[in-house]
């Protein structure tokens, strides 16, 4: 995915450090399953609520699945995001098994498409390794994305082993044509030209919360949510974040600030 790290002129690099390769207890790891059936359970259960999450502009959503996943794992999210009134769409590319020379080239027709359709900029919501495909879909298309919001999606990780799927891409990896690869290291990258928000569970038994986040700044955040990994897209709190953000005017990003009576529901940072 080298292809996709170009970058606009004029960005300061950070300086910031690696972090450590570290990755999921065991325990958040082997309870993943139940943990994420607890989340689809919720999220039933939270209809009312989410009732009340901020409704949409209408503009455009591009939502990118996680590894091993299609559009069918988004429904409940782009159902719910559309309920708001927003424009929302699928990636439309099959399973996702990494960033190979098709994928990388689909996303970006798909980028094309949708913005072409006059809406204005179009907002990218990924989840795990989607989200590190909407991170670098903005560093090549800065004026095209109005926001990129993250969930649970390791683009800050210094090596693989911060994952527990490494294996599942390492295998894929090796059916990857020649130039198909992983962007380089966030901290080794110039600022991210975009404003974004980073969810992150530190529950997560699929990646390492620490490799989900990034320095905070003007425009940029980290929102923690007690969550599943498989669980990110049907989670209530995980869900009105994104209502949140995405209901922003364009031009006036702020940080999310917990509406009242919500606040025990976002766990400290």
């Amino acid at each position: 995915m080298a292809a996709l790290s170009d970058t606009p002129a004029g960005q300061v690099e950070q300086v910031e450090q690696p972090i450590a390769p570290t990755v999921p207890g065991w325990l958040w790891y082997l309870t993943e399953p139940t943990r994420a059936a607890v989340d689809i359970g919720q999220f039933a259960a939270a209809r009312p609520l989410l009732r009340a999450a901020p409704s949409g502009d209408g503009h455009t959503v591009l939502v990118l699945p996680g590894l091993g996943f299609n559009d069918g794992a988004t429904v409940a999210l782009r159902r719910f995001l559309a309920g708001l009134g927003y424009d929302v769409h699928g990636w439309g590319l099959g399973l996702n098994l990494g960033p190979s020379v098709q994928v990388v080239e689909g996303m970006r027709v798909r980028l094309r498409e949708l913005a072409a359709r006059g809406r204005g900029k179009v907002s990218v919501v990924g989840w795990s390794l989607g989200g590190i495909f909407a991170r670098e879909l903005a560093r090549e298309h800065p004026g095209t994305i109005r926001q990129v919001i993250t969930l649970g999606s390791p683009y800050a990780m210094t090596d693989l082993r911060q994952t527990r799927v490494n294996p599942v891409y390492r295998l894929l990896a090796r059916f990857y044509e020649a130039g198909a690869e992983m962007p380089p290291p966030e901290h080794t990258r110039p600022r991210f030209p975009v404003p974004s928000t980073s969810v992150y569970s530190k529950s997560d038994g699929i990646v390492a919360w620490r490799a989900c986040v990034s320095p905070e700044g003007p425009r940029a955040e980290n929102v923690a949510v007690a969550s599943s990994h498989l669980g990110y897209g049907y989670n209530a709190t995980v869900l009105w974040v994104v209502a949140d953000r995405l209901a922003q005017r364009a031009g006036r990003w702020r940080p999310f600030t917990p509406p009242p009576g919500m606040t025990r529901m976002f766990p400290a940072s």
